[in-house]
């Protein structure tokens, strides 16, 4: 039994979850019930009215006819006591049997009840009271206290009376009559409302099967109404998702000249115009693009002249004077930094363009790591940094391309010593079953959250005035980023002022993942929460 209970119990649960997300996602379902909400209450209300408008005019009517009925009754059989001037015990019961057969006739029922108002008479001569079980039953005290105090007034009372099927709504008249000139009797009279309230039942049952199908026919216009109305913005909706989505020649079929048609032609006109401006931004970026890489490319064979006889003048450098073996220094360290400069402009233009190809192949990031942690040791010793590789677990192979994730690190590392104010360095490699992270953690000065916002962009800088002490194209941490996205990953940064700067780059382990948690934290608010990765190619 208990097991029944817990099974529609989830089954009730299911349906109202059913019904909850029917109603956040269809506006034709939301419309649709609301309408037939309001038009249930205002045929509720109306119907209600007119139940209750009518029963009581019903009932009045019966009332006011009963009484009417009655006071010619009691008229006539009064009459007919008053023509009699019976005195012996024979006559006077004689009159008062026909007095009693005219109110049956005149008001047309024998529910009639005769009783001798107490007090009055007890002559051996006067006839005794008549009952009738029907309405005998239903008369109150109050109402014999009323006709005793009141003579010659009648009164009425809604009863219930014994019917053949049961108890049926009725109504009693009270007067009195005079018999042999002085004696008061109470005369009542039974009459049945059966058939108001019959009349009462059958019109509630048609207006009850009106309403059912009133209802229906106002949820089958309102469907029909909002389907028409709802059809076209559901074309809209669909549409509008394929035009965000990149399917910029989708287009709204356009009927009429009403407001959806309207709505229809300056949708279109704004598809026509997005999709003319997304051509000549693309056009323009494409030439950019070109523009990068030929100049990039045009620039390879001065550039290789000028660090040919950079070098040979750099190899003579104790032949020349102190002025010239400067200017000498100057020219082969700018020379190399217009190499990287330009080996990083032809990198983003690859990755604009997008020609970028992953040479991926099974590797572990721990010795990766270790591996570019010694290229830049004796950079970071000039700087006074101290690099410190920790690697709690996870030592497993991982898809990736192993030069680009080295660039990464690299990348990382030259950020670190750039901005770690000389404090020590800390490298950490950890990986989980969905994914593998590194993380380098400076102690340096930090950036505010408007500077980590923007700390990918390219060539931007934190602190303009602050010149480069280690070199760099200013591309690099936006190469870094591209170089995440390309394996499908992420590289993201945690920075405070004065606490220093944590990047973390974490990959995925299988393509198609869309969210995962990261091995590592990202800084000392990160409680490891799920991370969504950037729509890119997967290792």
């Amino acid at each position: 039994m208990s097991g029944t209970t817990a099974a529609a119990g989830r089954s009730l649960r299911s349906a109202v979850d059913r019904l909850r997300a029917l109603w956040r996602h269809s506006l034709q379902f939301r419309t649709v019930a609301v309408t037939l909400a309001l038009s249930t209450l205002a045929i509720l209300i109306i119907g209600l009215s007119l139940l209750y408008s009518v029963s009581q005019n019903l009932t009045q009517s019966g009332i006011a006819q009963a009484r009417a009925t009655s006071e010619a009754a009691r008229a006539n059989a009064q009459a007919i006591l008053e023509a009699s001037d019976a005195t012996d015990r024979a006559a006077v019961q004689s009159a008062f049997s026909a007095a009693v057969d005219a109110v049956i006739a005149t008001a047309g029922t024998s529910d009639v009840a005769l009783r001798r108002v107490p007090g009055e008479s007890s002559s051996f001569s006067l006839p005794l009271d008549r009952e009738s079980p029907v309405v005998s039953e239903a008369i109150t005290p109050e109402l014999r206290e009323a006709v005793q105090q009141n003579p010659g007034e009648s009164f009425s009372q809604s009863v219930s009376l014994a019917g053949v099927d049961g108890p049926e709504p009725g109504v009693i008249v009270a007067s009195d009559l005079v018999v042999s000139g002085s004696t008061r009797y109470e005369l009542y009279i039974g009459y049945s409302l059966a058939e108001a309230q019959e009349t009462l039942s059958f019109m509630q049952l048609v207006g009850g099967f009106g309403a059912i199908a009133l209802i229906l026919i106002l949820g089958a216009i309102t469907l029909v109404v909002v389907r028409f109305v709802i059809d076209p913005i559901r074309t809209a909706a669909d549409t509008s998702r394929r035009l965000a989505a990149g399917e910029l020649d989708v287009r709204l079929p356009e009927r009429g000249e009403d407001e959806l048609s309207t709505l229809a032609r300056s949708f279109n006109d704004m598809a026509e115009s997005l999709q003319d401006r997304i051509g000549e931004l693309a056009h323009l970026s494409t030439m950019q693009q070109r523009f990068v890489s030929d100049v990039s490319h045009e620039l390879r064979t001065p550039l290789t002249t000028i660090r040919l006889a950079g070098d040979v003048l750099h190899g003579k450098v104790d032949e020349f004077d102190p002025t010239t073996a400067r200017t000498v220094e100057l020219l082969h360290t700018q020379t190399e930094r217009f190499e990287l400069l330009l080996a990083d402009l032809l990198e983003i233009s690859r990755y604009d363009a997008g020609s970028v190809e992953l040479a991926s192949e099974p590797t572990n990031l721990v010795h990766l790591a270790g591996d570019a942690i010694e290229s830049m040791r004796t950079l970071a010793a000039e700087h006074g940094s101290e690099i410190e590789l920790r690697a709690p677990g996870g030592h497993l192979d991982a898809e990736v391309d192993p030069r680009r994730v080295r660039r990464i690190v690299r990348n990382l590392l030259g950020n670190a010593i750039e901005h770690g104010e000389g404090r020590p360095i800390l490298v950490s490699v950890d990986s989980t079953s969905e994914a593998v992270a590194l993380s380098v953690r400076d102690h340096g000065i930090g950036m505010t959250p408007e500077d980590a916002a923007r700390v990918f962009d390219r060539f931007w800088r934190a602190d303009p005035s602050r010149t480069r002490r280690i070199g760099g194209s200013g591309l690099g941490l936006a190469i870094s980023m591209e170089d995440a996205v390309a394996h499908g990953g992420l590289l993201d940064v945690w920075s405070s002022p004065g606490e220093g700067s944590v990047f973390r780059l974490t990959i995925p382990r299988r393509a198609g993942l869309e969210e995962v948690r990261p091995p590592l934290l990202l800084g000392p608010d990160d409680e490891g929460e799920p991370i969504r990765l950037p729509r890119g190619g997967a290792a």
